[in-house]
């Protein structure tokens, strides 16, 4: 078993990425995964990122606050323990439109 205690996760950089803070709790090199790598995202009021695509699938869970997804298609705002699958190749943005802060996590392949 691995276990990572949320007061030593570190904090990574993800480009693109602005007024958010983004903790690996499990994965790359917070632990040893096989196939999945677990982050969790603190998002300011006005927090966001790029509208922008990945190769790989990520599944999103708010976990705080709300978060508005925006593809080139659609938008929707995710409230507490909402999620939603982000396909590969789908472009995506993360926003957050309110006056707290928000956190979610994501879950994606290695």
């Amino acid at each position: 078993m691995q276990v990572t205690r949320y007061s030593k996760a570190k904090p990574y950089e993800a480009a693109e990425h602005y007024d958010m803070r983004c903790l690996r709790l499990q994965g790359k090199e917070a632990t040893e995964t096989d196939t999945i790598w677990i982050g969790l995202s603190h998002l300011l009021p006005g927090g966001q990122t790029s509208l922008k695509a990945a190769e790989v699938e990520k599944i999103y869970i708010v976990v705080a606050g709300e978060v508005t997804v925006e593809t080139p298609s659609e938008s929707v705002t995710l409230g507490h323990l909402d999620s939603c699958r982000i396909a590969p190749g789908e472009a995506r943005a993360l926003v957050n439109r309110t006056n707290a802060p928000a956190s979610i996590l994501l879950a994606m392949p290695i």
